[in-house]
Parts: C-alpha cells; structure tokens; sequence
C-alpha cells in the first residue's frame, strides 16, 4: 500500500506520500495530485533537515508542524518517503491557573 495508512487518519483533509525527490507517490483529499504543495513541503523537509537537533549532526527532527490561520500540515519522512497530512486546525486557549 503506497499510503501506509496515512489516508486513515482521523480528522485528516488530506495527504501525500511523496519520494525523496518530491514525486507525487499517493495523494488524496484537499492534496490529490497537489503537485505545488508537494514542492513546498519537500523543500521544507530539505531545509529542515539541514539544521541539526542536537550536537550529535547526524540527528535531525523527527516530525514538522507548519501550521496557516485555519489547518496544519504534520509532515515526517520514513522509509525514504515524505508524508504530510493536512488537518483542521483549531487553536486551544491557553489554560489559566
């Protein structure tokens, strides 16, 4: 399956599976062949994955939040493939003590 269940997620508007280069493997939802946003994630995935998360350079993040004023996109690569889901996303208030 080339979606590797992405298209399961819950609350999910939609999804990519891209290769390393940026290809379009599978897409659904909002991102069915959403070929001008599968080239803007893989270059935050490239960029991102430029900067080190600790001393150790060969560690680098392990998932991105990129979030617009009413979705978000969760974006993490495996098995050499980019994948990103778009979501709804609803701010929370800040809990008051």
């Amino acid at each position: 399956m080339a979606s590797q269940g992405i298209d399961r997620i819950p609350d999910s508007l939609g999804y990519l599976v891209l290769t390393e280069d940026g290809a379009v493997v599978s897409s659904g939802g909002e991102l069915e062949n959403d070929e001008d946003t599968a080239g803007k994630i893989t270059k935050i995935v490239y960029t991102a994955a430029k900067i080190p998360v600790t001393s150790d350079k060969r560690d680098t993040f392990k998932r991105i939040s990129v979030v617009w004023d009413d979705s978000m996109y969760v974006i993490t690569v495996s098995n050499h493939k980019i994948f990103a889901s778009k979501r709804k996303y609803v701010p929370q208030d800040p809990v008051s003590t």
